[in-house]
C-alpha cells in the first residue's frame, strides 16, 4: 500500500497538474471554502456555461460567480482555467462504451466508435474548440482510445499502424462533427441563410463551365448544394475510409509488405510571383477552354452550312433531272 501510495505521488509530480487530477492523484487542498466546492463542481459548472454559451464565456470569474464563491477559491483546486478546460474535454469523454462483442465485426464496431466522436460535438459543440495539445493522457480519453483498439484487436496490426488508424478515423469524425455544427449554426433562427440553397441560382450564373469547368455542372444539377438529399456525407466517407482499412488489412494478413508512405506533396511558394503565375495560367486556361468552345462552335456551323449546301446542291439537281 505505500508502495502504490509512494508510485501516485510520484505520478502527481511527473504530469500536469490536470492530468493529475483527471486520474485523482492529484494533492487535495489542505484548507479552502466549505467542502461544497471541488474540482468537480468546478467542471461541472463550466460545462454548464460552454453548453449555454458557448467556449468564450468560461471564465474563472464566470464559474465562480456561477457556484457563489470568490473567483481566488478557484485556485485552491485548479491553477487555472487551461486546467479547466482541460478536464472539461475529457468530462464529456465520459461517453457509454459498448460490451465487448456487442458489434459483428470489426467495421461495425469501429463504426459506431467514429460515430461516438460526432455525438460529444453534436451534445457539446464547443467540444473541438479546445485545441488538442498531444497524446491523450486523461483516462476517459483513454478509455475511448482503448475502446477502438479493442475494435482493432482482431486486425494484423502492428500497434504503430492502430494508433494511425485510430488517428485516421478519429480526424475524420472530428472533421465532419465541425462541419455538421457550423452548417448547423448558419441555419439557426437568428442567423443570415448561408447555405447553398440559398444562393444556387445565382451562383449557376457566376459558376460558368468556362471557368470552372467541373464545377459548373455540380452547381447546375444542385448537388453543390448543401440542401437535404438521399446521401450521408459522413457515412459515405467513413465506408471509403473502412474499405481501404479493409484492403489494407487482407494485404497485411496476406503477407504483403506495407507499402511505403510518400512523401508529403510539396505545397507551393507562398510567393506573390508565383501567385501571379497561376492566375495568368488559369486564365490562359480559361481563355483556351472558351477559344476551344468558339472553335466547336464554328466546326458545328461550318457542318450546318456544308449540309445546307449539300442539300440545295441536292434539290438543284432534282430540278434539273426533272426539267430535262
Amino acid at each position: 500500500m505505500v508502495e502504490a501510495g509512494q508510485e501516485q505521488a510520484d505520478a502527481a509530480e511527473a504530469l500536469p497538474r490536470a492530468v493529475a487530477l483527471s486520474w485523482g492523484v492529484a494533492e487535495a487542498p489542505q484548507r479552502g471554502p466549505k467542502r461544497e466546492l471541488s474540482v468537480e463542481r468546478i467542471v461541472d459548472t463550466a460545462i454548464a456555461v460552454a453548453d449555454a454559451d458557448g467556449l468564450a464565456a468560461v471564465s474563472m470569474s464566470r464559474i465562480a460567480s456561477e457556484l457563489g464563491f470568490t473567483t481566488m477559491s478557484l485556485y485552491r483546486y485548479v491553477t487555472g482555467k487551461d486546467d479547466v478546460l482541460a478536464l472539461m474535454q475529457d468530462a464529456v469523454c465520459d461517453i457509454p462504451i459498448p460490451a465487448e462483442g456487442d458489434t459483428d465485426d470489426w467495421r461495425s464496431g469501429l463504426r459506431r466508435w467514429a460515430m461516438a466522436t460526432i455525438e460529444v460535438i453534436q451534445e457539446h459543440p464547443w467540444f473541438p474548440d479546445i485545441p488538442i495539445s498531444g497524446v491523450p493522457l486523461m483516462p476517459n480519453n483513454l478509455a475511448v482510445l482503448d475502446w477502438g483498439l479493442r475494435e482493432m484487436r482482431p486486425l494484423p496490426l502492428s500497434d504503430a499502424e492502430k494508433m494511425s488508424t485510430a488517428l485516421l478515423l478519429s480526424s475524420y469524425a472530428r472533421a465532419v462533427g465541425v462541419v455538421e455544427r457550423d452548417v448547423a449554426r448558419s441555419r439557426g433562427d437568428d442567423a443570415p441563410p448561408q447555405h447553398g440553397e440559398a444562393f444556387t441560382a445565382a451562383l449557376a450564373a457566376l459558376v460558368t463551365p468556362e471557368r470552372f469547368p467541373d464545377l459548373a455542372p455540380l452547381v447546375l444539377s444542385g448537388a453543390y448544394s448543401d440542401g437535404e438529399d438521399e446521401q450521408d456525407d459522413f457515412a459515405f466517407g467513413l465506408e471509403r475510409i473502412l474499405d481501404g482499412i479493409e484492403r489494407y488489412v487482407a494485404a497485411r494478413a496476406a503477407g504483403e509488405p506495407a507499402a511505403a508512405a510518400p512523401a508529403r506533396p510539396e505545397s507551393l511558394p507562398r510567393d506573390k510571383a508565383v501567385r501571379e503565375a497561376a492566375k495568368a495560367r488559369r486564365e490562359a486556361e480559361s481563355a483556351l477552354r472558351e477559344a476551344r468552345k468558339r472553335e466547336r462552335e464554328a466546326i458545328a456551323r461550318a457542318r450546318e452550312r456544308a449540309d445546307r449546301e449539300r442539300e440545295r446542291a441536292e434539290r438543284e439537281k432534282e430540278r434539273a433531272a426533272q426539267r430535262g
